[in-house]
């Protein structure tokens, strides 16, 4: 029976003195004082509670651990830790809970409800500690400082994670892999690669992932969203690490150093690539021919070769690539762009490796050698077929009669035979040997 009603707002209650309490609700009435902080309560029990926050006092105390409280509630709530009580029952599913305000926000994730928006973005959330941290966001507050590298945080739970990297603690353990990581919930996600699991699921293309992070990034492929915008040249990006891995080009930084050569790299993904270079490393092997590669995204392009798949089309030509970065190169010969210009000679390229491959004409640098005569080089493919004379090897075959030969370019010239084509005239013939003996006193004359 509760026959004491609030006219403002129709609760009822057991007792007149809850009754009076509750209207100071509606009234705004605070008249107890604390004249240390001037912060006002609407009880004196209250106040009484927050005095002991500025003189010290914590008069309960856990008999399980010690930990003390300024008020016996807290005391209460903390005992369940030890005797693992959790009173509050979520009616929906059945979850426990130690306390009744995290049923209540608890009760939010069924419901929907999100009663705590931000000003500043409209964002609603279900938990007003939630909205406190994502304002940080827009006044840039980070009011948690590390004493070891001055680094800030906007939560107390980040520069404690934080602090894990100088202490080097990870109290974590995977039983499975023996993985130590510094945080559960890390150690959680990373579970689920042994058991397979991929609980979030991408609406558009129904991808798997281990973790909501990685969905929410994956999806901005489908959404076009580039969150991350670089202030120096306005380069937008999907996640924040390839931002800052980004702006260590404007800033010329290369923290990842080769140990064997001394080369430098911005991010630690292309220093891990290069090192095979040194240790001869082929970690992925294509299923259909067993050609070994040193990068996954090599042996992607490799597999286009099989499958056939070019799903990059010129549309200018209809000419199709199975990268889009050959596309982009291709697209340069009809836009008559040659951004990579020798500085010996001025001559311009499409791409940057035929520029690299010309430089060596005036350095006379031929960097690939055949094991068996020791003859050198400019290009690995001249040495590829240079090789085929040692291993007598001839893969390409003429369909009209079975002859093979050693170069590509020497069967097209040979099949001409069957077709009675003769795409030179005399005039070019004549040009053409022109221009080769021009290109011979250019080299001659570059090497004196």
């Amino acid at each position: 029976m509760k026959p004491f009603h609030c006219t403002e707002c129709n609760k009822c209650f057991s007792q007149m003195s809850t009754l009076i309490r509750h209207q100071s609700v509606h009234t705004g009435m605070k008249p107890f004082n604390c004249t240390e902080c001037n912060k006002s309560f609407n009880r004196k029990s209250k106040f009484t509670i927050h005095q002991r926050i500025h003189m010290g006092v914590k008069p309960f105390i856990c008999a399980d651990c010690g930990k003390s409280f300024t008020e016996k509630r807290n005391l209460i709530i903390h005992q369940r830790i030890h005797t693992g009580l959790k009173p509050f029952h979520c009616t929906e599913c059945n979850k426990s809970f130690s306390q009744k305000s995290t049923l209540t926000k608890h009760h939010r994730v069924h419901t929907g409800m999100k009663p705590f928006h931000c000003t500043e973005c409209n964002k609603r959330f279900s938990q007003k500690a939630y909205l406190t941290r994502h304002q940080k966001r827009h006044t840039g507050m980070k009011p948690f400082h590390c004493t070891e590298c001055n680094k800030c945080f906007s939560q107390k739970s980040t520069l404690i994670q934080h602090q894990s990297v100088h202490t080097g603690i990870k109290p974590f353990n995977c039983t499975e892999c023996n993985k130590s990581f510094n945080r559960q919930s890390k150690l959680t996600i990373h579970q689920r690669i042994h058991l397979g699991v991929k609980p979030f699921i991408c609406a558009d293309c129904g991808k798997g992932f281990t973790e909501k992070g990685n969905l929410n990034i994956h999806q901005r492929i489908h959404t076009g969203l580039k969150p991350f915008h670089c202030t120096e040249c306005n380069k937008s990006f999907k996640r924040k690490a390839a931002l800052k891995i980004h702006q260590r080009i404007h800033l010329g930084v290369k923290p990842f150093i080769c140990a064997d050569c001394g080369k430098n790299f911005t991010e630690k993904g292309n220093l891990t690539r290069h090192q095979r270079r040194h240790t001869g490393m082929k970690p992925f092997h294509c299923t259909e021919c067993n050609k070994c590669f040193s990068q996954k995204s090599t042996l992607i392009q490799h597999q286009s070769v099989h499958t056939g798949m070019k799903p990059f089309n010129c549309t200018e030509c209809n000419k199709s690539f199975n990268r889009k970065s050959k596309l982009t190169i291709h697209q340069r010969i009809h836009m008559g762009v040659k951004p990579f210009i020798c500085a010996d000679c001025g001559k311009s390229f499409t791409e940057k490796g035929n520029l690299n491959i010309h430089q060596r004409i005036h350095t006379g640098m031929k960097p690939f050698h055949c094991t068996e005569c020791n003859k050198s080089f400019s290009q690995k493919s001249k040495l590829t077929i240079h090789q085929r004379i040692h291993t007598g090897m001839k893969p390409f075959h003429c369909t009209e009669c079975n002859k093979s030969f050693s170069q590509k370019s020497k069967l097209t010239i040979h099949q001409r035979i069957h077709t009675g084509m003769k795409p030179f005239t005399v005039l070019s013939v004549i040009k053409d040997s022109v221009s080769r003996q021009s290109s011979q006193n250019t080299r001659e004359d570059t090497q004196e």
